[in-house]
């Protein structure tokens, strides 16, 4: 969930179209990406705002506003000149210049920020040796968030199982990997977080106490027998759930409890995300990283953390990587590579889409996962309530790391398993993926071809 350093010479997207090779002069255009501007100081901090040269974080979303639709004028041009500019592919006598141009305007055209969720395209999943169509339902909804059913048309769509996504910046889309594989054999809900922009002021907060009730109203939604998987920052707030209705007998306690790639204790093996949180107090958090949601929004006036400014703070960390992709795109484009510049298109269109994170929640999350080690220390309350894992006992636990994760380091989810002492040690277990980082956790090859099996047979196990 936390960001990474502001280099203060982030390069807009005209720069990144610039460094394409032979794009025509005059066709590299500005974007409507954040603008980047040198600190006034001169130096850069972690999650400084300063990367948009402003004093502080009140004013992160109106310049953002202002330069979107100072921006639009130009992305509407591009995009209705696209038509036009591919079917010169097929013409005869193609000019290559012409060639270029749509391909700069296509680049010019994905690399612009989007505030809806993308769809997650699962229509269907393959069970067996038949395909099984699937249909999309709200099975319970409050102003923050979704339950989403993926609905298998056949009688019996094997256990339910909660799949409880990040509030991180992205849509719950990220994990569509993890859903299509994990449909294949259960019976599949998301947590799908809700845009806090969209959010009315009169919906209330959002902490960190409201997103571990909405786990507990989730399950007892899917009712008794059934299994909840967290992925990431989630692992904390699935574990109190969990902790919290085990406590009280409730039948809707998750029968088997899968924890993947999540800070449980983040004093173990810090990484550089962790050392970052340490680095500043809570009120510098408070004063330059959160901003109000325009007014001409539905959570106009809403306190927020923005999602543009998490996307930039991960896109620093790998700026080379992604000025390559973009150039390569470009490439693509120019020289009929269309698979993979569709490839690259589908990837920044998922990553593009952002979601800002309520402040409550975000300045919660940091203060009690990321400084305090509320949890692993047995200081964790919920509601005035301490929460208490050892109060766990007929959950099965399972913790899957991976060996390369330098955002959650090796140990961090394990420890989770010190937390519940009251789970017998036959009903724990623990897998690390070799080679995998963070995101090869949950999805790709290592997450379809190693990690889901031993997932699969402890939801199995655990029924």
């Amino acid at each position: 969930m936390l960001a990474g350093n502001f280099a203060s010479d982030v390069p807009t997207v005209a720069q990144v179209a610039a460094a394409l090779a032979d794009v025509p002069a005059g066709v590299a255009l500005p974007s409507p990406a954040p603008v980047a501007l040198p600190n006034r100081g001169g130096e850069t901090t972690p999650f400084s705002p300063d990367m948009a040269g402003l004093p502080s974080g009140v004013m992160l979303y109106p310049a953002y506003q202002a330069h979107t639709d100072l921006m639009w004028p130009l992305h509407a041009m591009a995009q209705s000149a696209l038509p036009a500019l591919k079917r010169s592919h097929v013409a005869p006598g193609e000019d290559m210049a012409l060639r270029k141009l749509a391909a700069a305007c296509e680049v010019f055209v994905l690399a612009r920020l989007t505030h809806k969720r993308p769809p997650f395209r699962i229509a269907s999943v393959t069970v067996g040796e038949r395909e099984v169509p699937v249909v999309e339902e709200a099975a319970a909804t409050t102003p923050f968030g979704t339950l989403l059913h993926f609905k298998k048309e056949m009688p019996e769509p094997g256990p339910r199982v909660l799949i409880v996504a990040p509030m991180s910046g992205h849509f719950a889309t990220l994990l569509r990997d993890t859903v299509r594989t994990m449909l294949q054999d259960h019976d599949v809900y998301i947590t799908d977080w809700h845009n806090a922009r969209d959010v009315p002021l009169m919906a209330g907060r959002f902490g960190l106490a409201e997103y571990i009730e909405h786990l507990m109203q989730f399950m007892r939604v899917l009712g008794p027998q059934s299994h909840i998987m967290a992925i990431c920052q989630p692992c904390v707030a699935a574990l109190a759930a969990t902790a919290l209705m085990a406590e009280d007998d409730d039948p809707a306690t998750p029968a088997s409890m899968t924890l993947m790639a999540g800070p449980v204790d983040c004093r173990i093996a810090p990484t550089e995300v962790n050392k970052l949180a340490t680095d500043k107090p809570m009120s510098w958090f408070e004063q330059n990283l959160i901003s109000h949601v325009p007014l001409r929004h539905p959570g106009g006036l809403r306190r927020v953390y923005p999602g543009f400014v998490q996307l930039m703070a991960f896109m620093s960390m790998n700026l080379d990587r992604h000025l390559e992709s973009f150039r390569g795109m470009y490439h693509d484009l120019v020289t009929d590579g269309h698979e993979r510049a569709a490839a690259t298109k589908t990837f920044y269109e998922e990553y593009f889409a952002v979601c800002d994170l309520p402040a409550e929640f975000y300045l919660e999350t940091v203060r009690l996962v990321f400084q305090d080690y509320a949890l692993a220390k047995g200081e964790l309350k919920w509601n005035d309530r301490k929460v208490n894992p050892a109060a766990i006992r007929r959950t099965t636990l399972v913790t899957v790391e991976g060996e390369r994760d330098d955002i959650c380091s090796l140990g961090q989810t394990l420890a989770a398993h010190d937390l519940c002492p009251g789970i017998r040690p036959y009903m724990k277990s623990h897998y690390v993926q070799a080679g995998a980082g963070h995101y090869g956790v949950f999805s790709g090859k290592r997450w379809s071809g190693s990690i889901y099996p031993v997932v699969r047979e402890s939801i199995h196990a655990g029924m």
